[in-house]
This record gives structure tokens, C-alpha cells and sequence, in this order.
């Protein structure tokens, strides 16, 4: 089963998302006002009892970012070891991982066009796996890690990468314009390890295959993630863990490769689905 936020007739669903189209949950969760809202409360596995039995109610809608009032997202980077090649600057593993937080409102949803803004062309795109906290945790053991995941999804980070480089020790400013990523199309339940310990991500732009690994070669796993970050803050649910991207984002060729209007970037897990983006100028 597949969960979405979606907007149809100028109003805003949640609700499963089958092969011939939405089906809105929305009345059957009176007291949640949204998808994040299920899931902060508790009640993500009763989405699909709540859709058992019911009709399709929309079959013409379109995605928005799949959780666009979740409270926090954060990005894990540089982690894998190709990543860290990358930057040629002779580091082995760090000891610990990198974090940064983005904002809901620096993501759209599946089918929408990421937007590049006049300040800055150097919109880059990152394909991750996502994972969605479903169980709150301090100091989690990567033993109990798992038990505290209830959905996944994908994202493509878009980053605008000449504005990374702003200040000295953070990211935050090239990390967070509006509609520059996108998360979804969907949260998908997990239900077994092997979702994310047997996956592999593969970004294509138009076309053309840039990203491809397995998320088994993280050099930070998604278990010791979650124990690392519940060390300093408590997880809760519907709190959004961006796991990493593998090497090949754009700003890594010579010359760079960075989306421009037109531009069709997909990003693909088994199991997961496909996360598809089309690239448009900013009208200002």
C-alpha cells in the first residue's frame, strides 16, 4: 500500500494511492488534519485498514511534497565512500557522520517541476532514500534501530550549490530554496529489513544513469543513523531522516553537469517507486 498527500479541485487530501487512482482518507481521521498528523499520532497503520474496501475518489490530482508540514527533516551527508572521494581532499571515513536540517518548504512533491532561481544556476540534484520515524526513541541501539521506522520514501535534495559554499561550517543556505527538491511520491509501509538493506538508488537525468549504488555501502548505515542522532534529540514520529546520495550529483563532473530548465531528473528504488522531477526557472 502507498500513502500520498495530494490536491485535487483546490483542496488538499491524504490518502492511498492504487493503480487507478487516490483514494481520500481524510474523513476517516477526523482529529488529523494531514498525513504528517496520522503519523505523529500514532495511527499510520490504520491507514490501511481505512482504505481497505474503498472506491477510488480521485483519479485526476497531483502529488504535493508527501509530508508538507512535517516539523523536522534531517540530512545526513557525505556518506558514501565515493562521496568522500570526491572532495579530494585526502580524508579517510570521518569518525562521525555530517547533519544539516532542511524545511518542508525547500521540497515539492512527485510530477512537479524543481525550481531554479535567478540568484544562482547551479541547481544540483541528489538521490536518497528517506525514512519516516514511526516510534519515538532516545539513544536507540542499531539493534532496536529498525523498530522505529514506519514508511519509506525518496527525495531528491536539490542543492544550489555556489550558495553551500556562503559560510564556513554549514550548508544551510544552499540546502533550503524554495521547491528546490522534492520528496515522495509516496510513503511506502516498511515492513522488513531487507527494504532497505537490500536496496539499490539510481538517479537517471533525461535519461541518463548518474547515480547507482547500494545503500549497503553506506559508510554511516541507516541503524547507526538512528542511533547517532537519538543520542542528542529525541526521535518522534513523523520526524524525516534523508539517509545520503551516492556519488555522481552533477557539480562532481568536469565541467559540471547542473539541471537546467527542461530537465527530467528520476530517482528509483525497488520497492519504493520512482521520484520524477521536471526542472523550471523561478518567475520572478
Amino acid at each position: 500500500m502507498r500513502f500520498a498527500t495530494f490536491t485535487a479541485n483546490g483542496a488538499t487530501f491524504f490518502g492511498a494511492i492504487t493503480n487507478d487512482g487516490a483514494i481520500a482518507l481524510n474523513d476517516a481521521f477526523p482529529d488529523q488534519a494531514s498525513l504528517y498528523e496520522v503519523i505523529a499520532s500514532g495511527a499510520f497503520e490504520k491507514l490501511t485498514e481505512a482504505a481497505a474496501g474503498r472506491e477510488v475518489t480521485h483519479k485526476e490530482f497531483t502529488y504535493e511534497m508527501v509530508m508538507p508540514d512535517v516539523r523536522r527533516i534531517l540530512c545526513v551527508g557525505v556518506n558514501f565512500p565515493d562521496r568522500n572521494a570526491e572532495y579530494k581532499d585526502g580524508s579517510e571515513q570521518p569518525k562521525y557522520m555530517s547533519l544539516f536540517p532542511r524545511f518542508a518548504s525547500g521540497f515539492t512533491g512527485h510530477d512537479r517541476p524543481l525550481i531554479r532561481p535567478p540568484e544562482n544556476q547551479t541547481l544540483d540534484y541528489e538521490g536518497e532514500v528517506v525514512i519516516v520515524i514511526g516510534k519515538s526513541g532516545r539513544r536507540i541501539s542499531q539493534e532496536d534501530a529498525y523498530d522505529h521506522i514506519a514508511a519509506l520514501t525518496l527525495c531528491n535534495e536539490g542543492t544550489i550549490r555556489d550558495w553551500v559554499r556562503h559560510a564556513k561550517f554549514n550548508v544551510t543556505q544552499g540546502k533550503n530554496w524554495d521547491n528546490s527538491g522534492a520528496i515522495g511520491p509516496w510513503l511506502v509501509p516498511f515492513t522488513d529489513a531487507a527494504q532497505l538493506d537490500d536496496a539499490r538508488i539510481q538517479t537517471h537525468v533525461n535519461g541518463e544513469l548518474r547515480q547507482d549504488d547500494t545503500l549497503n555501502r553506506m559508510m554511516f548505515p541507516i541503524r547507526r543513523e538512528i542511533e547517532y542522532i537519538s543520542t542528542f534529540m529525541t526521535l518522534l514520529p513523523g520526524d524525516i531522516i534523508v539517509t545520503g546520495t551516492p556519488t555522481g550529483a552533477g557539480a562532481r563532473f568536469d565541467p559540471p553537469k547542473y539541471l537546467e530548465p527542461g530537465d527530467v531528473v528520476e530517482i528509483s528504488v525497488e520497492g519504493i517507486g520512482t521520484l520524477r522531477n521536471t526542472v523550471e526557472d523561478e518567475q520572478v
